[in-house]
């Protein structure tokens, strides 16, 4: 039977499931059962429209549903899907906390429903290449990113560069650099987190971040992102000299400038609703969430006034952004460990106990 597949958060990012689904419903592979938006979308033809979710559930009976909306709303919402009886696609972050995380297992484990989580570069083949040629117990695996977002970027939804809303750059746009540096790290499970977080414009979040977690081993996962860069720098999981250009699919495995594209993504909904082994299970994004939380409970970031606008006018720039990202993730030394005059010491976090931890403590770790 043809599973019919309905989404809720039709608008904005929405776009891109709409896509998939016209994609799949094309190929005969599922239905379109419902689209549901709080605003007014364009249509679908033939494809009901609903306000609310729940009168969205009660009617159209939808197999799976794709639920892309703010993370503080997914929780509710996803309750609710499970409830109905479908299966989930559930847009990365899949949730805000960890209770959240653990009550949301709860209900999928009652429930018999499946739920996969949307960071979509975990199918890719590239990165089971990577995975493969790679040692998962190096000491040091890292991400890099440096993009640019100008300031109409932080104007797109209430929500929008708002810390507790997760729309900090590693939890939002860079959680996928982030997801696929611990995906490679398989089984790291971080006891210290060390954050540096900064701002080069008025938002209540952070365009610009540094991670460091370490295990009790002493390994480290390390990220380094902006969303204030002139130059690109595409997003890169680092191991040695092995890079994953993860939204490209290229890979290179020595320090030459020299990439091989490896083509071929599973898409995450077409696993859904396969019935195959899913290929990101809401526990896969356990340390993620763990992470991720304690990222947004961490103090505000450091404001940066060395900046210079953009070429097109539309927001400021760091010099240099691009250079940094890859220097923290090659060496692992944060902005604050080299001497970059506008970086502050990290905010340290123990993630066993979920207390911070003074520089001295850290020492001793």
């Amino acid at each position: 039977m043809t599973a019919r597949v309905a989404l809720i958060g039709a608008g904005g990012h929405g776009h891109s499931h709409r896509r998939t689904l016209k994609d799949l419903a094309g190929r005969g592979v599922l239905e379109i059962a419902a689209l549901c938006d709080r605003n007014p979308v364009e249509p679908e033809p033939g494809v009901p429209f609903f306000e609310d979710h729940r009168a969205m559930l009660d009617a159209a009976r939808p197999d799976a549903v794709i639920i892309c909306t703010p993370p503080h709303t997914h929780l509710p919402l996803a309750l609710d899907c499970l409830a109905a009886g479908a299966d989930l696609l559930l847009e990365k972050p899949p949730v805000t906390t960890l209770a959240e995380h653990a009550r949301l297992s709860e209900a999928v484990a009652a429930s018999g429903r499946r739920v996969q989580v949307g960071f979509q570069a975990l199918g890719s083949a590239a990165l089971a290449a990577f995975r493969a040629a790679v040692d998962p117990a190096a000491p040091l695996v890292s991400a890099a990113g440096a993009w640019w977002r100008p300031d109409t970027y932080y104007r797109r939804a209430p929500w929008a560069g708002k810390q507790a809303a997760f729309d900090g750059a590693l939890v939002n746009p860079f959680a996928h650099a982030l997801m696929q540096a611990l995906a490679v790290a398989d089984g790291f499970e971080p006891e210290l987190m060390e954050v540096e977080r900064y701002r080069t414009r008025d938002i209540q979040t952070d365009d610009c971040a540094f991670l460091r977690l370490t295990d009790s081993d002493g390994r480290r996962v390390v990220a380094a992102v902006s969303l204030a860069s002139a130059v690109f720098v595409a997003g890169e999981i680092r191991v040695g000299e092995a890079v994953l250009e993860y939204p490209t699919d290229r890979v290179r495995y020595s320090d030459t400038q020299e990439h091989t594209e490896i083509p071929g993504r599973i898409g995450l909904l077409e696993n859904l609703i396969s019935g195959d082994p899913l290929i990101v299970p809401l526990e896969r994004t356990r340390t993620f969430t763990t992470v991720a939380e304690a990222l947004v409970a961490s103090p505000e970031p450091t404001p940066i006034t060395t900046t210079t606008p953009h070429p097109d006018g539309s927001g400021m720039t760091l010099p240099g952004i691009d250079v940094l990202v890859r220097e923290v993730a090659s060496t692992g030394r944060l902005p604050s460990e080299s001497d970059i005059p506008w970086a502050v010491p990290p905010h340290r976090v123990d993630l066993i106990t979920r207390k911070g931890v003074t520089h001295a403590q850290a020492e001793h770790r």
